[in-house]
């Protein structure tokens, strides 16, 4: 690999993102995916700020072992007027174990006036104590040179001089943040190519999105010189997010030619990517480039035929590279190349099936204009497509009836509402009525019918309703609008969404509930019994 460093600061700075709450446990276990992906250094947190920093980095010298990554412990530098040796926090820094420690030092001007209050000469000072002090300990020290593009454009002079400072006292890289993410990807390359002809220091570059181009400027600045790149998974940060480090990686490695990281790493991406969200609990954007679930997604008709011919023609690169891969997405847009196309994915040869063909491209176009959406619904489009193929719909039970009955039991916010649902059916050639309870009518039916198969089919355990979306489709009818839900179900291991339609909101979730469930039997092989 290249002597460019690939630091992630998902643990720290991302998790400063609104709505992303991070446990000891959860950061562990994101750490673990980071070294999988090849990371030269993972940020963990900020030691003796706050205890579940300090307590991630006693139980990371324990429970965490680590093959290719480097953990870093993030702090500041000493309050001004004092001795980095005497300051708690700095000792905290070493106390973690971190073999790697990174300062966060004002280079604006303003900053070190307004917010530290302090002069600037005291605050170079600062930067060389905390840095030759850390040295001392026998810590690799970088710095993070914040608000720097501001702060040099307001002053280059003294912007450079913190660069100067940190370098002498032996700071291994200093990293030029975009703190507010203002900057433009040319005034990131102009900036970075001058402070390395003024200092002659190894740079690194942490960019905020908030316009857009966090991506960009991390790739204008490498362009400029600088070897260390500072990022985040999935993008995670406060306001619009930090770099999103898999784009950044994948970019060098794939589109600049740099050896970034092992190449049978990167195609783990997607993989990790997805499961790191899972860990945050935040749902993966699937139009995230390269790693998200439509990445190399193809819906026109149009796109389908010439990726039939040739996948290149409509993909930028080999999604394979990131462990992706091409999905072909089924709408009224559909031609016969699409659902073939399709097909093929799940393993049929429809490529003589004409009429099949036409059947299934005929049948996806009515159900779209009655409202269904099977480019949102993969599962449900291949429980319609193996339906056709095989003859007739794979069917594990024969629903005879199901009611829904909810007991609203009090006018005020807060009182419950309970919902308790009833499920006739036969399945294996039992008749089964199973009542299920839940906190709304959908839930109930969904304990209801997970019972009501359960001894004969009881791989249903495994399976997991994990979103509920609705979407009213004539919004003009009010009240007695049309409804589509979208249900996500996983099985622990991946997840899939499946499409339901109808008058009655809790009747179009019966009809994605059940594709859900049959999905999930099918997807484990379960026979029909």
């Amino acid at each position: 690999m290249t002597d460019l460093h690939v630091y992630d600061t998902t643990l720290r700075d991302g998790a400063q993102q609104e709505g992303l709450n991070l446990s000891v446990t959860d950061k562990l276990a994101i750490a673990a995916h980071l070294d999988e992906l090849g990371v030269t250094y993972i940020e963990g947190g900020w030691p003796g700020a706050n205890p579940k920093d300090t307590e991630f980095f006693a139980r990371a010298q324990r429970d965490l072992s680590l093959q290719r990554a480097t953990l870093a412990a993030f702090g500041s530098t000493r309050r001004p007027g004092g001795r980095a040796a005497d300051d708690p926090l700095t000792r905290a820094l070493v106390d973690s174990g971190a073999p790697t420690v990174t300062l966060v030092a004002k280079s604006h001007v303003r900053h070190v006036e307004s917010a530290l209050r302090t002069t600037l000469a005291e605050n170079l000072a600062m930067i060389r104590d905390t840095v030759s002090f850390l040295r001392g300990e026998g810590r690799q020290v970088f710095l993070d040179a914040e608000h720097f593009f501001d702060g040099y454009a307001s002053d280059p002079a003294y912007a450079l001089e913190v660069v100067r400072a940190a370098a002498e006292a032996g700071a291994v890289v200093i990293a030029l943040c975009d703190t507010n993410g203002g900057m433009l990807p040319h005034q990131i390359g102009d900036v970075v190519s001058d402070v390395l002809d003024g200092t002659g220091a190894r740079l690194g570059i942490h960019c905020h999105n908030d316009t857009g181009c966090a991506v960009a400027n991390s790739l204008a600045a490498v362009s400029a010189g600088a070897t260390h790149v500072q990022g985040t998974i999935n993008g995670y940060g406060e306001r619009t997010g930090n770099a999103d480090l898999l784009t950044v990686v994948s970019n060098l490695q794939l589109k600049l030619g740099m050896p970034v990281v092992d190449p049978a790493r990167l195609q783990e991406g997607t993989r990790i990517a997805h499961a790191i969200s899972e860990v945050t609990n935040i749902p993966h954007y699937s139009r995230q480039p390269y790693v998200g679930s439509s990445a190399f997604a193809h819906k026109a008709g149009l796109h389908a035929s010439a990726v039939k011919v040739d996948p290149d023609l409509y993909q930028h690169t080999d999604p394979t590279a990131v462990g992706n891969d091409m999905r072909m997405l089924v709408s009224d847009m559909a031609g016969r190349a699409s659902i073939e196309l399709k097909g093929r994915e799940l393993g049929y040869d429809l490529s003589g099936e004409k009429e099949l063909l036409g059947r299934v491209v005929a049948r996806v176009k009515d159900l779209e204009q009655r409202g269904y959406t099977f480019d949102a619904a993969d599962a449900s489009f291949e429980l319609l497509l193996r339906g056709e193929v095989e003859g007739a719909p794979i069917s594990y039970f024969d629903v005879e009836s199901w009611r829904v009955i909810t007991d609203s039991r009090g006018h005020a916010p807060d009182d419950d509402a309970p919902s308790e649902a009833t499920v006739k059916l036969v399945a294996a050639g039992r008749r089964v009525v199973a009542t299920g309870e839940g906190n709304g009518p959908v839930n109930a039916l969904d304990h209801a019918l997970r019972q009501a198969i359960a001894v004969s089919y009881p791989e249903v355990e495994k399976l997991e309703l994990i979103d509920f979306r609705v979407r009213i489709l004539d919004a003009a009818h009010g009240t007695d609008a049309v409804t589509r839900v979208l249900i996500e179900t996983t099985d622990g291991t991946t997840s899939w969404e499946t499409v339901g339609v109808a008058a009655n909101i809790v009747e179009a979730s019966w009809i994605a509930l059940v594709d859900g469930v049959t999905y999930g039997l099918r997807r484990q092989d379960v026979p029909v019994r």
